[in-house]
């Protein structure tokens, strides 16, 4: 990190820093992709590098984040290790949340900043339920928070709890607190590593100044925060293409069939599905950078194509993906190699909001200028008196 006199440290996001990034948790992806186990040494090396705290507001001695930088870095982390990339993805989130429209305490809030410079904080807002699915499609929680004569009182069951066992808050509610259970439910096909995993809370006591008594859903939402958010997901992903077609290359080029005496990468079949691969990079990058500096520039249409983008971006990672795990045939499927890794990582793409038909739909309703059902909240407030 570089810093000037009298100003807080910068983390160096320069392409050499992020290689380094990369290289450095792509050394432990293979091991945490097989044991599942949450990736510490890897999280570790993401706040030694200070990415943990991007986004970190200038009234609390951070500097501003746009989205480009944002896609740059989620990018990198991805090429190294998703799961990791995902993992600080919802931390810097929180924190460009907190930049752009506050709903954190303020006492709380410094001390999370303060703690961030001396250890990785890792925080997650923790939305989903196993029985109301995703909050993008709409619904009521049962997660349920009720007043009493001291504060909150918790109570609920959430799902994919991205984080669960590194998390130092669920949003406002301290990861440490009394009656919070993680329940090992994340068993994936990719992402493994991610500790995507159940959260029960029973009972958990929440201090009246941590929560305002507004839902999210009416504390109102920056538009261009959230799609800045949205964007810079999708780059982990175009991360993770980029992996692939890395290994795709080395292993045409050491690859020599005794029947054919010349490395594969020779041969107009593999140039071609390399020159496929390239293809759908440089479109998913196009689409991702060209949205994101848009949004940076403050263009109002830019938030509109925001969903569409992230259908486009995934799309033709995936297919760069695919078209590489298809060509090398049974190595692609070796578990010793990493491109069998990236495939499965590269599908978790499709579940982050807005899937795919939930784009379509709401680009198809705007079009045709269709309205469409309102948004619900994470929990539910119980208005009852307060408990003694």
């Amino acid at each position: 990190m570089t810093a000037t006199a009298g100003s807080p440290a910068r983390p160096d996001t320069s392409d050499a820093a992020l290689r380094r990034v990369t290289d450095a948790l792509a050394a432990n992806a293979e091991r945490y992709d097989r044991t599942a186990e949450f990736p510490w040494e890897s999280i570790h090396a993401v706040h030694e590098a200070g990415l943990l705290t991007l986004g970190i507001g200038r009234a609390y001695g951070g500097q501003d984040l746009t989205s480009t930088e944002a896609a740059r870095v989620m990018q990198a982390l991805g090429r190294g290790d998703p799961s990791v990339a995902l993992l600080t993805a919802m931390t810097v989130f929180q924190h460009v949340s907190q930049a752009k429209l506050p709903r954190w305490p303020e006492a709380l809030y410094r001390q999370v900043v303060s703690d961030s410079r001396q250890r990785p904080v890792l925080m997650n807002a923790v939305r989903a339920e196993p029985e109301w699915g995703a909050p993008a499609r709409g619904g009521l929680p049962a997660t349920k928070l009720a007043r009493t004569a001291h504060g909150w009182l918790l109570n609920g069951h959430k799902g994919y709890g991205t984080g669960s066992e590194g998390l130092a808050y669920h949003v406002i509610v301290p990861g440490d607190s009394p009656g919070i259970k993680v329940i090992r439910t994340w068993d994936h096909f990719g992402l493994r590593a991610s500790s995507t995993h159940d959260i029960v809370y029973t009972d958990v006591e929440v201090p009246a100044e941590n929560f305002p008594g507004v839902p999210v859903a009416e504390a109102g939402r920056d538009a261009a925060a959230f799609a800045s958010v949205g964007i810079s997901l999708m780059a982990l992903y175009v991360g993770v293409a980029r992996a692939a077609q890395e290994f795709f290359i080395q292993f045409a080029n050491e690859r020599v069939p005794t029947s054919l005496g010349r490395p594969i990468a020779t041969t107009e079949r593999i140039q071609t599905i390399a020159g496929e691969i390239e293809a759908q990079l440089v479109q998913a990058e196009e689409v991702l950078y060209g949205l994101a500096g848009r949004i940076d520039a403050g263009d109002p249409q830019a938030l509109q194509r925001a969903a569409i983008a992230k259908l486009l971006i995934t799309r033709s990672a995936i297919n760069a993906v695919q078209a590489a795990f298809t060509a090398l045939g049974n190595p692609a499927l070796t578990r010793s190699n990493p491109l069998e890794r990236h495939f499965r990582d590269i599908q978790c793409s499709r579940i982050h909001p807005p899937q795919d038909d939930a784009a379509l739909i709401n680009v198809g309703r705007r079009t045709l200028a269709v309205p469409g059902p309102r948004l619900t909240s994470v929990f539910r407030v119980e208005k009852q008196r307060p408990r003694s």
